[in-house]
């Protein structure tokens, strides 16, 4: 057996540092956390100072019974965790779970997968940072209290099973909030004026220049239009003078996040995972950080493969420094781990994405551009304005020669080009001049890589929680990401040329968005709620002076529990205030009355989502309900669109003997048939679907059902049971779920035990009987009636400790 057993994170660490160590190492994973607080009920002893009761995961039982006999097997154990807060905790989790003594255990952190690094740390232990600990342990229990209270009050309140976060709501709310911004923005329009001129000395030179003016008014166009066309134009002025560019600073979490979103399309989820890997495997630095600092062994590895790939003239070191609010990390930027590999193996991912840390890391180290911007004046007699050509030459590429950055701005001016050689008074001739109108534009919309921006900015969540927290608000449908098309504008254009004007009415495409972040109803509701009742809790500034506070638990600055107890005490007393006075909170907008009947209509948030409503809910002739469809929100929704809705679902005729319908449910529109449902497409009008068009549809996926069948058997009752070929392979259709083969099976080879026995395999454990979910949701309400009357007679402390007895699962 191994002298040492070391511990790290994940399995693909382990392989890659084993090869660094000798035979003497034995390297095991622990696959991430191995502890966690109790799922049982609020895993927090309010009572004994927030002592968090925390349990061995479920999943993680094998593996800690594992490591716990080769720890008792080792003569030194070294846990190497990585080196953050969570890191931290893990390795504390560890000491507990393995129970392992301090004499014989030993930590140790590196940000680099190297031998050096490796090396280095196995040379340098150091004990278990309790403060470190302290603050992921402050974070993980605060998070739980908030999950806890607020999620059940809004259960009650809002919706069954939503839940509030302390920092998803405030990414929620900054989404809300800007489509609010958009919702509220009224474009204005002005005319932008764009002569194309040519030199009269030299026809061949042909210069673009903007008027710097921009007109409001058709008049004012038409009459400025109309001095051009006997005036005489000529430079009036040449400006030239220096520039540069300096390059950006190397990746951080933030800053990769963005720049992957940008120049590769990957999601910020999708960036971290593949950047997990790229470090897993020793290629690039600790992926969570928020510094710019390169150590002194980059810099002088990054100016040697700037010299041996493009000169002396090309290298300029620096040393940047964090400017992001609350920056709290210890590590280095993100780089890779040996600069002259300017590739590497792996997946298609993986590749491109080291590429891009390459070239930000090598171009932060080399010389800046120089540039030389020139502005040419141009005049004419007849007009007060001036046109103005700008250009801009590269004299020396310095790092553009490897790296520029994108930019989210997308009303960025356009790309400034090489301008013609022209002399001052040189006198110009019009080929043409146009005068488009243009509309000002409304704030854009989220992109995964702009809210983490604008999170950093606020101090809002830390490196390693910007991808968890925009993956749970997408997961809990208060945000979706998704493209949109958009509608057709009319601009009015004008131009002037050979001495005559013209105008006529044009048409763009404007608004279309692409994998863009959307606020849901229920999104927007659960803002308004949280804003109304708990405004502190989604207040930008405590979240972030929050954050501040869990960066002093880490430096020993302060006490982790006192922490807790001053936001717990007021927060807890407003949850059973917010209980006791607060009314059902579902959005409802009255929308106006049906013409036929005189009924009330309604937009509102029902159990399944967003419905409309027509008529009362405490009259005897029940309501009448309608879902919305994709694409409507309660907020935008009409009265008229609303008794649209209400046609359905349509009766459209009948086909083999059975009634055909037309409805639209929660996945969208679509036809009915024998208890079967078929899509309609998006594209199409679930109103003008005709009979014939139904039947064509049905038939349509009948065909491709049958296409897609290999075989259909039957058991003892009868009961089809169909072999299928899908998008992910073959698969087994019965009682309308779906069973997965494994891979490799030939399904033409299966018959009916066969067939059957993949079936009782994989059936899913049963679910808690709907009685026993009755029961817990009473019991929740009971829970909160006796917070009320114990708060009376007890602490809060106390109130608490009983419904947390009573509640066994609260979403976070």
């Amino acid at each position: 057996m191994a002298k040492n057993l070391v511990i790290v994170e994940s399995p693909a660490k382990a392989k890659t540092i084993e090869g660094f160590l000798g035979k003497d190492y034995l390297v095991k994973s622990s696959f991430g956390h191995v502890m966690d607080l109790s799922k049982k009920d609020l895993g927090v002893d309010i009572e004994k100072d927030f002592m968090p009761n925390y349990e061995i995961s479920t999943d993680k039982k094998k593996v800690v019974t594992e490591l716990k006999k080769l720890a008792k097997e080792a003569e030194v154990v070294w846990l190497a965790s990585d080196e953050d807060r969570e890191g931290e905790a893990i390795a504390w989790h560890l000491m507990n779970a393995l129970k392992l003594k301090e004499s014989n255990t030993k930590r140790i952190v590196f940000h680099e997968i190297t031998k050096p690094a490796i090396s280095h740390a196995i040379e340098t232990p150091r004990a278990i940072d309790k403060n470190l600990v302290d603050a992921q342990q402050a974070r993980r229990v605060l998070d739980r209290l908030v999950g806890f209270e607020l999620s059940p009050l809004l259960w009650k309140k809002v919706k069954p099973s939503l839940s509030a976060g302390r920092v998803q709501s405030v990414a929620v709310r900054l989404i809300v909030e800007r489509e609010e911004d958009i919702k509220n923005f009224k474009s204005t329009s002005a005319f932008r004026v764009i002569g194309s001129f040519f030199s009269k000395e030299n026809q061949k030179v042909q210069i673009k220049a903007e008027l710097n003016k921009r007109f409001s008014k058709e008049e004012e166009v038409s009459s400025f239009l109309e001095s051009c066309v006997d005036s005489q134009f000529h430079v009036s002025n040449i400006e030239k003078k220096p520039g540069k560019k300096s390059p950006a600073a190397p990746f951080t979490t933030s800053t990769l996040q963005q720049e992957a979103s940008r120049k590769l399309g990957f999601s910020v989820s999708r960036t971290m995972r593949i950047a997990q890997n790229l470090y897993e495997s020793g290629k690039i630095t600790y992926m969570r950080t928020d510094s710019v600092n390169l150590s002194e062994t980059a810099i002088n590895m990054a100016s040697e493969a700037i010299v041996n790939n493009y000169g002396q003239e090309y290298l300029k070191t620096r040393q940047y420094t964090t400017k992001a609010k609350g920056a709290q990390e210890a590590h280095e930027a993100i780089r890779p781990t040996y600069m002259n590999n300017m590739e590497v193996s792996g997946t298609t991912d993986e590749q491109k994405l080291y590429e891009l840390i390459w070239k930000r890391t090598i171009a932060s180290q080399m010389s800046d551009a120089q540039l030389e911007k020139t502005t040419i004046t141009i005049e004419g007699n007849n007009i007060q304005q001036s046109f103005i050509a700008k250009g801009e030459v590269v004299v020396f590429d310095g790092f553009l020669k490897v790296y520029l950055e994108s930019s989210d701005d997308e009303s960025s001016e356009e790309k400034k080009g090489i301008l013609p050689k022209v002399d001052v008074s040189e006198k110009l001739g019009v080929n043409k001049i146009d005068a488009t109108e243009r509309f000002s534009l409304n704030p854009p919309r989220y992109t995964e890589a702009s809210l983490v921006k604008k999170m950093e900015e606020l101090g809002i969540g830390r490196p390693s929680t910007y991808a968890p927290t925009i993956s749970t608000i997408q997961k809990r449908e208060y945000v979706v990401k998704e493209d949109r098309e958009g509608k057709p504008r009319d601009y009015q254009y004008f131009s002037l040329e050979n001495s005559k004007i013209s105008k006529e009415k044009r048409q763009e495409n404007t608004g279309a968005e692409k994998a863009k972040l959307f606020p849901t109803d229920i999104g927007t509701l659960v803002n308004k709620f949280l804003l109304h009742y708990f405004q502190d809790i989604i207040d930008f500034n405590f979240t972030a002076s929050v954050e501040k506070e869990f960066d002093e638990i880490a430096q020993g600055k302060r006490i982790w529990n006192n922490m807790i107890k001053e936001f717990y005490s007021p927060f807890h007393e407003k949850v059973v205030h917010t209980t006791e006075t607060s009314e059902k909170f579902s959005g409802e907008r009255l929308l106006g009355q049906d013409p036929e009947t005189g009924k009330n209509i309604y937009a509102r948030i029902a159990r399944f989502g967003a419905i409309v409503q027509m008529g009362e809910a405490d009259q005897e002739e029940k309501p009448r309900f309608a879902g919305l469809r994709k694409g409507q929100s309660l907020e935008t929704i009409t009265l008229e669109q609303a008794l649209d809705l209400f046609q359905f679902p349509r009766i459209i005729g009948s086909y083999e003997d059975e009634e055909l319908s037309v409805a639209i449910g929660r996945f969208g529109p679509y036809v009915k048939h024998k208890s079967a449902f078929f899509s309609i497409p998006k594209t199409e009008d679930p109103s003008t679907i005709t009979q014939e068009r139904g039947i064509e549809l049905i038939e349509a996926k009948r065909a491709k059902d049958k296409e897609n069948t290999v075989n259909i058997f039957q058991d003892e009752k009868g009961n089809d049971i169909k072999l299928m070929k899908g998008r992910f392979g073959p698969y087994i259709n019965y009682k309308k779920k779906n069973y997965k083969l494994v891979k490799g099976t030939d399904p033409e080879k299966l018959n009916v035990e066969d067939c059957l026995k993949v079936i009782e395999d994989n059936k899913p454990a049963k679910k808690t009987s709907a009685k026993k979910t009755t029961t817990k949701k009473t019991a929740a309400k009971k829970t909160t009636t006796k917070k009320s009357t114990a708060k009376k007679t007890t602490s809060s402390k106390t109130t608490a400790k009983k419904a947390a007895t009573k509640k066994t699962k609260s979403k976070e």
